[in-house]
């Protein structure tokens, strides 16, 4: 039997996939692919991005490690302090399928065709804020979204405090729980993930595959005999779109601590743009 067919007949719960987002099913950062528009939205300034450049560049490279992403997320809750919640979000919404459609890997949006076509629930997990998340999970006809969320004050910008932090083993604990809201069964369910630190949301479903893995991953999947999937195909999502039957995803009202980040790659592009195109746009 094929083992992305969604047999039933046990009684049990059903299946879903979980996906991370940024260089499982699209090729870069999802929150950086921004930089350019928040940038000029006067979010980050020159300063901030000169600050930000070398921390930009290990993300970039793959060679972060927990000890760094955790500065990382120190210094970015306290940059993204005081941002208007209400111009990210119409930031985001301007220029979401200019910037992300083309970066959408065509075996990735074929693989969450299939899984919807089997009547399994797509849910996009991500450390990326839900102001980046869930409009990308909507453009891509995934049901649900789940992402980093920075609490909000009465006044419409972000506190700089964290109400959740969609990294490593928090992936993971959400997936658990929405698993018992929604009635999924996770030994029959998926996840695709490229980063070592989503192993704890890999091993919680009983079909895990690493997707383009970073180093520390790759040699994790091989050790456990987990499929090693290999997306290089970037294709825009329009050209796919009758293949997916898109669906609402949970809406949010927090944007989570990788928007911070997003002019660096701006910055560092300047450099290269006259010699090729950004890869922004």
């Amino acid at each position: 039997m094929d083992e992305h067919a969604d047999a039933r007949a046990d009684g049990a719960g059903r299946p879903a996939a979980f996906f991370d987002l940024d260089k499982t099913i699209i090729a870069k950062s999802s929150t950086l692919a921004f930089g350019r528009s928040f940038y000029n939205g006067g979010l980050i300034n020159r300063r901030t991005v000169l600050r930000t450049a070398y921390a930009q560049f290990v993300y970039l490279a793959g060679g972060a490690d927990h000890d760094q992403m955790e500065r990382m997320r120190q210094f970015l809750s306290a940059m993204a302090t005081g941002w208007d919640v209400e111009q990210v979000k119409d930031i985001v919404a301007e220029t979401l399928h200019d910037l992300i459609d083309p970066l959408i890997y065509s075996e990735a949006a074929a693989l969450i065709a299939e899984h919807k076509a089997a009547g399994r629930d797509v849910v996009i997990v991500s450390t990326s804020g839900s102001e980046v998340v869930e409009p990308i999970a909507e453009m891509l006809g995934a049901d649900l979204a789940i992402g980093t969320r920075m609490a909000v004050g009465e006044d419409g910008k972000y506190s700089g405090e964290i109400e959740f932090y969609a990294y490593a083993e928090n992936k993971a604990k959400a997936i658990q729980e929405l698993a018992a809201e929604r009635g999924y069964d996770l030994s029959r369910s998926f996840a695709y993930s490229d980063s070592a630190t989503d192993v704890p949301m890999l091993e919680s479903v009983g079909h895990p595959y690493a997707v383009n893995p970073d180093r520390a991953l790759r040699k994790e999947a091989t050790a456990r005999e987990w499929p090693i999937l290999v997306f290089d195909k970037p294709v825009a999502l329009r050209s796919r779109v009758g293949e997916l039957a898109a669906r609402p995803a949970v809406s949010g009202t927090a944007l989570g601590l990788a928007l911070a980040t997003a002019g660096t790659i701006w910055w560092l592009g300047t450099r290269g743009r006259r010699r090729r195109r950004s890869d922004f746009v």
